[in-house]
């Protein structure tokens, strides 16, 4: 409901701490288990919702690092290095400008096979 959509905006608006530039909502009725679907998935940037009503939770992960990259956005400091894992080992975007923390465990995962 929107109640539940402003408080989200509200916890992931750029006021505040700041820590939090960016994140994958999901709005649940209140009293609705894991099992039942979902009100709306979304994703926020910077306090504003960029994205919404998507299907799945693993879909708006997916999206969330297309924008990041599309948009040339900074990594979260907090998970830059799984963001940067994510983008250049898995997704295998910009594999030649790693970091040498994920230039390392590229090499070796490589040795691996």
């Amino acid at each position: 409901d929107m109640r539940s959509r402003q408080e989200v905006m509200r916890l992931m608006g750029g006021g505040g701490g700041g820590s939090l530039t960016m994140a994958v909502f999901v709005i649940r009725k209140e009293g609705d288990g894991l099992q039942e679907p979902p009100e709306d998935i979304g994703i926020v940037i910077e306090g504003i919702e960029l994205l919404h009503h998507l299907t799945s939770v693993a879909s708006a992960c997916a999206l969330l690092l297309g924008l990041i990259y599309a948009l040339n956005l900074a990594y979260p400091k907090p998970l830059r290095f799984t963001f940067e894992v994510l983008q250049k080992i898995i997704m295998q975007l910009d594999q030649h400008k790693m970091s040498p923390k994920v230039h390392n465990l590229h090499s070796k995962l490589q040795s691996l096979q």
